[in-house]
């Protein structure tokens, strides 16, 4: 399996997303694979964080409240504020 297999973002979305930033001139694929793992990481981090919100309000489906939440309670995403 090769490094495309492992990750399940589109590596060429991640690229072309990459290529958008005026500052960056040449992405290697392993930079964009490493991207693209951590983008998923993230990802899965605050949907975990957020569903324990939902949980709260005894609902399973996430919604923008949950991660607004999430947000505002926990100190790793406070960047996104």
């Amino acid at each position: 399996p090769g490094p495309a297999r492992l990750a399940r973002l589109p590596l060429a979305r991640v690229k072309a997303l990459v290529k958008a930033d005026p500052d960056v001139s040449l992405a290697s694929q392993e930079a964009v694979f490493v991207l693209a793992r951590a983008a998923e990481l993230f990802v899965e981090t605050i949907a975990k964080d957020a569903y324990v919100y939902a949980q709260q309000g005894k609902r399973k489906t996430l919604q923008r409240k949950d991660l607004d939440n999430a947000i505002e309670a926990i100190d790793e995403f406070a960047f996104l504020e």
